[in-house]
């Protein structure tokens, strides 16, 4: 039996990388604290990776301090649950 497909947000990952510059972040604080692999968020800032599950998503936006109502952090038309 298949499984659906998971659900996934399509993030704009230059715009994760300037907010976490402004933020004064380093990669490695940043996924620490988002609770995910430094080279993992490379790849999501380097656009190798487009595609975020919600919690991975939602940790990143916690960690980069953006209220969950802004959509700053998605991709033009991005995928959204």
């Amino acid at each position: 039996m298949e499984q659906p497909p998971a659900t996934t947000y399509e993030v704009d990952g230059a715009e994760i990388r300037t907010r976490r510059k402004e933020l004064g972040l380093s990669q490695a604080e940043c996924a620490a604290t988002a609770r995910i692999a430094r080279p993992y968020l490379s790849q999501i800032e380097n656009g190798s990776r487009r595609h975020l599950r919600p919690p991975t998503y939602q940790a990143l936006r916690t960690t980069l301090q953006i209220d969950p109502a802004d959509r700053r952090l998605l991709a033009p038309g991005g995928d959204t649950p």
